[in-house]
């Protein structure tokens, strides 16, 4: 059984905050909305780092996560801007059952969620909990990584991407290292977040976060979307627009109801 990603909450917008791409996800995203009040569904919204400037924007946005903990800090968050429910509605949920008797004019799951989704009937039931929300001209906007081989090719990388920041809660700093290995299933890779910190007293702490991760090739996605009935009508391999090529960082597609 594969073992989905639980994000330590008080971490998450800390730990995350260095990601150039989380700089330009959104606002690529808002850049090709139309110029009117939308209803839009984010599905994993986590501590509502994406939803608050799309409701900022002028948007209503419902946003689901089944982490309760996430969502106390999207609450907190949504608060303390002056946000209400008229902008923000967050519901704790789970995606892969989702059915909020509504409709929606964009759809939209950001920074890679859906690759914790790692296997095929767990992907086909996300993307009929999108069909089930979508309006008859809505779009459906997914972004996710665009496989590098070079790292695919081997068995272990340890060590990748370390990371150091302030959890403000407590005030402390905790650092962060990434392992990856292939995963005993095809087409997965399990993946090891590793964090140490000094409490007050200097004694060190440590956690480990371990969860699944699969990865999706274009023509793969292409594919996936079609047989769940939704059609490509943009792709992109960067937040610069640019065309996806083999090289490309990321696969940003946005789909409507086939």
């Amino acid at each position: 059984m594969s073992k989905h990603y639980r994000a330590i909450a008080d971490f998450y917008d800390a730990e995350n905050a260095q990601y150039r791409m989380l700089q330009l996800d959104v606002p690529f995203f808002l850049d090709r909305l139309p110029k009117r009040r939308l209803e839009i569904l984010e599905l994993a919204v986590g501590t509502a780092r994406a939803a608050i400037p799309i409701a900022q924007a002028g948007h209503h946005v419902v946003g689901v996560d089944y982490a309760q903990d996430m969502l106390d800090i999207a609450r907190q968050k949504r608060d303390a801007i002056g946000l209400g429910e008229s902008e923000l509605e967050l519901q704790r949920a789970d995606l892969l059952s989702l059915n909020l008797r509504r409709k929606f004019d964009r759809i939209c799951i950001f920074f890679n969620t859906f690759l914790s989704f790692v296997t095929l009937g767990e992907q086909d039931r996300a993307l009929q909990s999108v069909r089930r929300h979508l309006t008859g001209k809505g779009r459906f906007w997914l972004d996710i990584f665009n496989p590098d081989l070079s790292l695919l090719a081997e068995a272990v990388h340890k060590d990748l991407d370390p990371r150091l920041f302030r959890e403000s809660r407590r005030g402390r700093m905790v650092q962060r290292l990434t392992d990856i290995r292939r995963g005993n299933v095809p087409q997965t890779q399990s993946m090891v977040f590793r964090y140490a910190w000094l409490d007050a007293r200097g004694n060190e702490h440590r956690h480990r976060t371990e969860f699944d991760l699969t990865y999706i090739m274009p023509r793969e996605l292409q594919i996936l979307l079609e047989r769940n009935g939704l059609k490509i009508d943009e792709m992109w391999g960067d937040y610069d627009a640019s065309q996806l090529r083999h090289y490309s960082p990321r696969m940003i597609v946005q789909c409507r109801l086939s």
